[in-house]
């Protein structure tokens, strides 16, 4: 009888990623664009992601008895421009998770809510060329009582999370460079459970849950209508320990992580206020996660109400 090995499941990937500009921006924590002041961006999009084989600690192997697992979202983002510089979103993604083989049964339901204000903290523009500082504080927290102890089918990992981010960005001419930077501090998450062991036991229901860092660098073609980048993408957990050998994934888990992708949006020249929105990623490096691959489809529109306000 074959032995049944748990791998844990990808770190949950940013489920709205960028949404780009027409005449106005709508965005998101990590890109370097701006709604327009009293404007509003609603988005919708669907992402799959799967993998057969994950890394148990840094050692790379696969799962006859998972299988593939795979984890599709749905995810609704609104975007609304306060100022030209300030801007407040919030994100809900709806998650369901799979495996082909084996007795794991997946899960589904809404994650966690996440809100976030945006500040354009610096812009200098001479000629063709243009620098921007931007800085971004979120908070994301559950919005229901959803099963951590099951990975990799798990939703989500149940912690509340407060994040900061920094982003600088350079564009020359229709050429964009963004270097972005983010802190996140994970509080601490209850199991359903009066003891557990890490390294050591732990005679507690409460989990210490690790922070976290996220860095990104996207580069590529930007103009009024179109944006197309690729970008590199690594998630580093600062703490937490692998997964033991043939043991169950656990919630405090170090998961880290290294993708490179390329992402595009475009808006109708005959429906301006209308985006399209594509993206497609692998995982090239990770620690107690799975080597995903994951695609992304999504549609926005643009509400103007600088045009309601003028016409009365």
């Amino acid at each position: 009888m074959k032995k049944v090995y748990y791998p844990l499941l990808l770190g949950i990937m940013a489920l709205c990623m960028s949404f780009f500009p027409a005449a106005s921006y709508a965005q998101t924590e990590q890109d370097a664009l701006m709604m327009g002041e009293r404007k509003l961006c609603v988005a919708a999009t669907v992402q799959y992601s799967s993998w057969t084989n994950y890394w148990e600690g840094n050692f790379n192997r696969d799962n006859e008895n998972l299988g593939r697992v795979t984890s599709k979202a749905a995810a609704l983002m609104l975007n609304y421009g306060l100022k030209e510089n300030l801007n407040i979103m919030a994100t809900l993604p709806y998650i369901q998770t799979a495996s082909s083989k084996g007795t794991l049964s997946g899960l589904k339901g809404f994650q966690d809510l996440s809100l976030a204000v945006k500040w354009r903290a610096l812009q200098w523009q001479a000629d063709r060329q243009k620098v921007s500082v931007f800085a971004v504080g979120g908070f994301s927290t559950p919005t229901n009582q959803y099963n951590i102890e099951f990975l990799p089918m798990s939703v989500g990992l149940g912690s509340q999370v407060l994040s900061g981010r920094l982003i600088s960005d350079l564009q020359v001419n229709k050429f964009s460079l963004t270097l972005s930077g983010a802190y996140l501090h994970r509080g601490n998450v209850k199991i359903d459970r009066s003891a557990y062991y890490t390294d050591r036991l732990i005679n507690s229901n409460e989990v210490n849950m690790p922070d976290a860092g996220n860095f990104q660098l996207r580069t590529g073609y930007r103009s009024s209508r179109t944006i197309a980048e690729a970008f590199v993408d690594n998630m580093t957990t600062f703490g937490g320990f692998d997964i033991r050998k043939n043991d169950m994934p656990f919630v405090s888990n170090r998961m880290n992580s290294t993708r490179v992708g390329l992402e595009a949006k475009h808006y109708l020249a005959r429906i301006p206020a209308l985006g399209l929105h594509a993206a497609g990623w692998h995982t090239l490096a990770g620690r107690n996660v799975g080597q995903a691959i994951g695609f992304l489809a999504g549609v926005d529109y643009i509400f103007d109400f600088t045009s309601n306000t003028a016409s009365k």
